[in-house]
């Protein structure tokens, strides 16, 4: 069929819900059902809150050492490969972590929590690096967002189903029914995702999506001119950007330990900690997709500044509540104040890094993107188990606000606006 017959935009629609939609759908339902649960299976298992930090910290980890090698496989295997594996090594993890359930230790726990993160992480990399490769500038917030916002969707119910299936059936129910959900959804994407690689297409990058300055020359090795790009301006304030803001979205999203603090602070139980992440994510799917349409429209720090801003102020109202011991009423509002301002900053780092990445190294440039906010989100749920041993939670609550704020201020001084610089690219003459 024709690239420009009518048919071509419903062809490319269908290929983009089934192969970018419904898998993100798949893993925010996934992980929706099982967050809830994990607070109440450490408790099973026998430990504190302390330490039960480390079952968010261990799903971190995964995420922080797989990016570095998935960057690279992505470049020498292709997109398609990588991408399809990492639903295969989520859902098979989530099968062990529901064996622990039935018998099992923490320290098994620890270990399955850490290959479900390298294999969430697997494809989120691809799928961003796929995005960078096909979405034009100005279409690429729309995008980003759209795929964290279709997650959200799938947030919305998992938390209910998960909460009561395990009140009914057992803690090992939704994990089994994470792994099926994952394995269901990846089918289309085996029957319906091309390579996306320039250089496995025989292509060059699609108009409107110039190559960053110091992007290798075509032929070039994947490897060649990243590492001597990760040192220009600016690069390092980016990065710098990237990891402070996970250092705070690292304590809410994935569960994080908010939902920890939430089960051992007022007794929550599962049932009741699913409504309300399912809550959470009703709020947030409209502040996400309208993100995307702001970052495409005006640019991308116009939600980056407010978003980190407001996660800090947030952070500073739930740290108040938990110095003052506040009722159950203000711990809700912070609970809510706290996701809706960290939904404004959901998938504005991944566009910004599709803005500047190396066209024929976009692999292993998100591989360090990646690794450096995942490093920020490990210390998350570390650094909140650490200083609620050592202060109690409301420094720990700080600590994560501290964080945004100060990636608001590298923001408003030392990255400029990459919209305005890839839109005046694409405009300019061609030499």
């Amino acid at each position: 069929m024709a690239s420009g017959s009518p048919q071509a935009p419903k062809t490319d629609l269908k290929r983009l819900l089934l192969t970018l939609h419904l898998p993100a759908i798949s893993m925010g339902l996934g992980l929706g059902i099982t967050v809830p649960v994990l607070p109440e299976l450490t408790k099973e298992l026998g430990v504190g809150l302390e330490v039960a930090s480390l079952v968010f910290v261990a799903q971190l980890v995964g995420t922080l050492a797989a990016p570095l090698p998935t960057g690279y496989l992505i470049d020498r295997l292709g997109r398609r490969r990588v991408l399809l594996a990492g639903p295969l090594v989520t859902a098979a993890a989530s099968l062990l972590v529901a064996k622990v359930a039935i018998d099992g230790s923490y320290y098994e726990l620890l270990i399955y929590r850490f290959i479900a993160g390298w294999g969430e992480q697997m494809w989120m990399l691809s799928r961003i690096t796929v995005i960078a490769d096909t979405g034009a500038s100005s279409q690429r917030g729309k995008q980003v967002t759209s795929m964290f916002g279709v997650q959200q969707i799938g947030n919305l119910t998992g938390p209910v189903i998960g909460g009561i299936a395990a009140v009914a059936w057992g803690l090992w129910s939704p994990f089994v029914m994470h792994a099926a959900i994952v394995l269901i959804a990846i089918i289309p994407s085996f029957l319906l995702l091309r390579e996306s690689a320039p250089d496995r297409r025989g292509q060059t990058p699609a108009a409107g999506s110039p190559a960053p300055a110091g992007s290798p020359a075509p032929g070039a090795r994947p490897e060649d001119g990243v590492w001597r790009r990760l040192l220009v301006p600016p690069l390092p304030a980016v990065f710098a950007v990237q990891f402070l803001a996970n250092v705070t979205r690292g304590g809410i999203f994935g569960g994080g330990v908010i939902v920890l603090y939430a089960a051992y602070a007022y007794n929550l139980e599962p049932d009741e900690l699913g409504y309300l992440r399912g809550a959470m994510a009703a709020v947030g799917i409209p502040i996400i997709f309208a993100g995307g349409f702001v970052m495409d429209r005006f640019g991308r720090k116009y939600t980056i500044v407010p978003g980190l801003i407001l996660s800090a102020s947030a952070m500073g109202f739930l740290a108040a509540t938990a110095y003052f011991d506040a009722s159950y009423a203000w711990f809700i509002a912070a609970f809510t104040a706290v996701h809706m301002a960290v939904n404004v900053i959901s998938g504005n780092m991944q566009t910004l890094g599709t803005d500047v990445a190396p066209v024929n190294a976009r692999g292993m440039f998100f591989g360090v993107s990646r690794t450096v906010a995942q490093g920020g989100a490990a210390l998350s749920p570390a650094s909140f188990s650490a200083l609620t041993s050592i202060a109690g939670s409301a420094a720990a609550f700080s600590f994560l606000g501290g964080a945004a704020f100060l990636g608001a201020i590298i923001v408003i001084f030392l990255v400029p606006e990459t919209l305005r610089r890839v839109e005046s690219a694409k405009n300019a003459p061609a030499p």
